[in-house]
């Protein structure tokens, strides 16, 4: 466990196994991000906390937080954040304990949805994310790299997410960009 906690690339030493305090894994759909960042979760040997901000509407969605929760077994604790992420971060990161945050793009779709001020609740977490005594594991989508949405809504949810990604990219101590299941670190230290 760190003794002291300090900000930037200082502090990803302290933390076990050559861990973050906050590292960002991004990638397109069935990468490889989710079980990239569930292994480096495990590997810190702090208590593997899983903050889900996912929400089962239909039989597909369902099917897939179950196949997730199959895959991390009863070793994780899990805690649904839908909308309020920054609330249930600041609950729950500390120094005895991991959070992985799957994922940021399913939370600002919910955001959308519920007709939240992106700007104000992503300002608002990255303002906690530096008051967090323990160390997070962000999964998102890379959204931006097809072709470009044939409507407002999936044209704006691209946009929104990749002003997101880059300002928590901005602030992690560490990116990884995943692509194939192969990880490719972006910035700080390799994973």
């Amino acid at each position: 466990m760190p003794a002291t906690l300090t900000s930037g690339a200082a502090q990803a030493a302290l933390y076990p196994n050559g861990l973050a305090r906050l590292t960002l894994v991004i990638g397109g759909a069935r990468s490889g991000k989710s079980g990239f960042a569930e292994r480096l979760c495990l590997a810190s040997g702090l208590r593997p906390l899983y903050l889900a901000t996912a929400e089962a509407r239909d039989a597909e969605m369902a099917a897939r937080i179950a196949d997730h929760q199959q895959r991390r077994g009863s070793l994780w604790r899990r805690v649904e954040a839908p909308l309020e992420l920054v609330d249930a971060l600041e609950a729950h990161a500390g120094i005895h304990a991991i959070v992985l945050v799957d994922c940021l793009t399913l939370w600002l779709s919910n955001l959308i949805e519920a007709d939240r001020a992106i700007e104000a609740e992503t300002a608002r977490l990255i303002e906690a994310l530096a008051r967090l005594t323990g160390p997070v594991v962000f999964v998102s989508n890379e959204v931006g790299l097809g072709i470009v949405p044939d409507n407002a809504l999936a044209r704006r949810f691209r946009d929104e997410a990749g002003r997101l990604n880059q300002r928590i990219a901005a602030t992690a101590d560490r990116v990884v960009f995943i692509a194939a299941g192969l990880p490719l670190t972006l910035k700080g230290v390799a994973a």
